[in-house]
């Protein structure tokens, strides 16, 4: 359904990126940040499922800084080959490159942003930072509670995990307190990447009610 692209973020470097075009007339455009595990099967189906529901949906590499064109898939031992990434992420590298993103899409109207465990930490931090959104969503971003302190200038939803060994329900309770202004859910018994069908952390039940969420949310702020 989409293609491969490449991206130019604002000090010159040149990023992959998926692009999904829905049939017709777009709702708006959603900018979709990787898990640690790169623009795999899963985000590019994430993004083919926002082009279902009308929306253009745009995923950047963002390590390909690091190791161009990085994927992965969910077993132990790719799991611990994708956790080097995150051992000194660049915040700033990855920001630029989201921009990138965002700006990439930004002609097709109201633009929102979504991202799932790292991505969901970048959602966050694209939301306090970046221009050209009216819409925030992350799912299980460990680092969001290092970024508490900031104020989102869109609209921020956020999903946890009750049972997440990553993120601690006080690391949840203490980005509540702090972020009053900010949506946030919490699953019952869901663990880190409940969302994805492609991991052994998938809870449907929990996936469906966020999805549902999230695509409310985002019909509401991007119209």
């Amino acid at each position: 359904m989409g293609q491969d692209i490449t991206l130019t973020a604002s000090d010159g470097f040149k990023l992959g990126a998926y692009r999904t075009q829905p049939e017709g007339k777009p709702k708006g455009a959603v900018v979709v940040i990787q898990e640690i595990f790169g623009v795999n099967d899963h985000i590019r189906t994430v993004c083919d499922r926002f082009a279902v529901q009308g929306y253009v949906a745009v995923a950047p590499s963002i390590f390909d800084r690091t190791e161009p064109n990085f994927q992965s898939g969910y077993s132990p031992e790719e799991i611990a080959i994708a956790r080097k990434f995150v051992l000194n992420p660049d915040w700033p590298a990855m920001l630029r490159d989201t921009q990138a993103a965002i700006d990439s899409v930004g002609d097709v109207g109201n633009v929102g942003i979504i991202g799932f465990c790292l991505g969901g930490s970048v959602a966050f931090a694209a939301a306090t930072k970046l221009t050209g959104l009216s819409a925030a969503i992350g799912y299980y971003g460990g680092a969001v509670v290092r970024f508490a302190d900031d104020k989102p200038t869109v609209p921020t939803q956020l999903h946890f995990g009750e049972k997440d060994h990553g993120i601690p329900l006080s690391d949840v309770e203490t980005i509540r307190a702090k972020r009053p202004d900010v949506e946030i859910f919490v699953y019952d018994g869901a663990e880190h990447g409940f969302n994805c069908d492609q991991r052994a952390s998938y809870n449907k039940a929990s996936a469906d009610v966020a999805r549902e969420r999230s695509l409310a949310f985002l019909a509401k702020h991007l119209k």
